[in-house]
């Protein structure tokens, strides 16, 4: 009998081992394996150099994103096709892998296109060799990002080895204030936690605020979790998460979907579970957030002040700080607000969703972008641009002087040759402000689609707010 006192993590790490191996290491059994063009090529080549044949193909997805280009004209060939692309796209042939190519239906960031098409479902363990593959738990899944070698692992065996983390759930109480989304909340969260939060847990969001949030809305807040240290980060599916997934391509049908979604309705931490550590957040003291350093803790509210590194008694912290504002050119006291920008992006596995066009769209109103600033949007599917052409965004993006491009990681990473100019200040949707993370000696603050746009607008950082009727 299972354990009525179980949390949400436990009951679908439970389901999935295979073996114990003590120490708390496991063997589980990998429910969807996700390959894109980076960390998949590398694992390929490996085990193409042992002769060795993909275990479950049925359960391997391909689909190249880091490396490919999103601008209009582009002809996808070239060193980074040759080195990148064309070998996963043969060895997905080779291996009856599903490969989604270069602009066809299916195509685009693989953490998008995985719920998206309904291989990401409720329960099931997911791994793919990339750090943001917690995004997944947005819809109840357990996912985690894994190395080059564990990728070739998972493909000639279909499991992997892994200690299980400790348990952490967040809770957020409350309702959201006006210009603020689910990015400002895991940017509060982050901010107030610390980067290191999460290390060695795996994080469970949950509260009203976090039920009131629409399931594109918790991919975001689970995308982030790596940033505060955790691998993994959990959204228990609900009654909104099974309208989700139902009648997607790869999810379950008839019968079959029955049977799921009595098993994903007992996917829900038991009333009196026990976590390792609680933190609780009331989203009402939530305000839109934008990073002013070089990582994901150096956040603030819009209407707050850089702070002070004399002010921080940990010397690395200290030290951190003023690193981080040699390197943005910004000092200690300032506000952001009116901080001059040079590029916005509004893209990445974190942003890319209809939903966040759609918002972003509406803050523009028939605007236009301030002449300094070169502004993209980047679709995080084929199918989410063809969706958003329908609805006549596009249309609505490009009047007011916004680059309208194709799916990709584009500009979250520069993988693909897609970077900030050197020394440009860019307001981002995406999910890391590293050092050199767009490109050399680039400056990038992280905030939600509403307020990227919004900064777009006025050629500077800018509170979203002041924007938005009443």
């Amino acid at each position: 009998m299972p354990n009525k006192q179980t949390t949400l993590f436990d009951k679908v790490w439970n389901e999935h081992v295979i073996s114990d191996f003590g120490g708390g290491f496991s063997l589980l059994h990998v429910d969807r394996n996700f390959i894109h063009d980076l960390s998949g090529s590398r694992a390929l080549g490996a085990l193409s150099e042992q002769g060795r044949r993909v275990m479950q193909p049925d359960l391997t997805f391909a689909c190249p994103d880091h490396t490919v280009s999103t601008a209009a004209d582009a002809t996808h060939t070239g060193p980074r096709y040759e080195k990148c692309v064309d070998p996963l796209r043969q060895f997905a042939g080779d291996q009856g892998i599903t490969f989604f190519d270069i602009g066809t239906h299916g195509f685009g960031i693989i953490h998008v296109i995985g719920p998206e098409l309904g291989l990401t479902v409720p329960g099931a363990l997911i791994v793919c060799g990339d750090s943001h593959t917690s995004t997944h738990g947005g819809l109840g899944a357990l996912a985690w990002g894994i190395g080059a070698s564990e990728v070739a692992h998972v493909l000639a065996t279909g499991t992997v080895i892994q200690k299980r983390p400790k348990r952490m759930r967040v809770t957020f109480d409350g309702a959201m204030q006006q210009g603020v989304t689910a990015k400002d909340m895991i940017l509060f969260l982050i901010g107030q936690e610390g980067v290191a939060a999460g290390s060695g847990y795996a994080v469970e969001y949950a509260g009203p605020a976090v039920r009131a949030l629409s399931i594109e809305e918790r991919m975001t807040l689970c995308n982030l979790s790596i940033e505060m240290g955790a691998k993994v980060g959990m959204v228990a599916p609900d009654e909104k998460t099974m309208d989700y997934v139902k009648g997607r391509e790869f999810a379950p049908k008839g019968a079959n979907w029955d049977l799921a979604v009595a098993h994903w309705k007992g996917l829900q931490s038991d009333a009196h579970s026990t976590f390792d550590e609680e933190r609780f957040v009331n989203v009402e003291d939530v305000r839109p957030q934008f990073t002013w350093g070089t990582s994901p803790e150096h956040v603030m509210a819009i209407d707050e002040l850089i702070p002070d590194p004399s002010e921080q008694s940990d010397l690395e912290k200290r030290n951190g700080y003023a690193a981080a504002l040699e390197y943005t050119g910004l000092k200690a006291g300032q506000s952001l607000q009116g901080q001059k920008i040079d590029q916005v992006f509004i893209g990445s596995c974190t942003n890319s969703r209809l939903s966040d066009l759609q918002e972003a769209a509406g803050i523009i109103q028939g605007q236009k972008v301030a002449s300094h600033v070169d502004a993209w949007v980047v679709p995080g599917s084929h199918d989410i641009k063809v969706a958003a052409e329908a609805e006549g965004l596009d249309v609505i993006f490009k009047k007011a002087g916004f680059d309208w491009r194709n799916p990709g990681c584009s500009l979250c990473v520069g993988s693909n040759g897609e970077l900030v100019p050197e020394g440009g200040r860019c307001v981002s949707t995406s999910n890391r402000n590293f050092v050199g993370r767009q490109g050399k000696n680039s400056r990038t603050h992280l905030a939600s689609p509403i307020s990227a746009a919004a900064s777009a607008i006025r050629g500077e950082i800018t509170d979203v707010r002041k924007m938005m009727k009443a």
